[in-house]
């Protein structure tokens, strides 16, 4: 296998990985699942407890829906640029990608959420959740180190003055 292919084939598990988390991760959200309720519950209950009721909400600008359409739109670009060979486009939703899991693995560690999430019977996840946003997270940076070169030339040259 040449070098090219290995990096192709590389991308494609980063990408596959990440959308199969998000998009297994969607049935949860928009069916307002048990696990679901709790973790927004929780972070709303903080969120409220430092003045920003509702932030978590159901109708919240951070609800389980917002997230879960930010994670479904990161996901169907990451395989339309996969799939187009478009690497502009899948950098840029590495990078989506990147800011959405950025904030749940915020929200793991620095919220009364913590990194061990309370499961539908009672369990604790024993931190599932938690490494599966780590591992979306190293999985997008990946990305964006191998697809950086085709984001900067292309905005380069939308960034370049126009020749007179």
């Amino acid at each position: 296998m040449s070098k090219q292919q290995t990096r192709n084939a590389v991308l494609w598990a980063l990408t596959v990985f990440i959308a199969f988390v998000f998009i297994q991760s969607l049935f949860f959200k928009f069916t307002d699942s048990p696990e679901t309720q709790y973790i927004f519950g929780t972070l709303d209950s903080w969120a409220g407890a430092l003045g920003f009721p509702g932030l978590f909400a159901p109708h919240g600008i951070f609800s389980q829906y917002v997230v879960g359409t930010a994670e479904l739109i990161a996901s169907c670009t990451l395989l339309v640029g996969a799939i187009a060979k478009k690497p502009v486009l899948q950098c840029a939703a590495a990078l989506l990608s990147m800011g959405v899991i950025s904030g749940a693995i915020f929200f793991h560690l620095f919220t009364p959420l913590g990194v061990q999430v309370l499961n539908a019977d009672g369990t604790l996840d024993g931190g599932e959740l938690f490494a599966l946003a780590c591992g979306v997270w190293v999985s997008s940076a990946a990305i964006v180190f191998l697809l950086h070169t085709h984001l900067l030339s292309w905005l380069r040259a939308r960034l370049a003055p126009a020749s007179a």
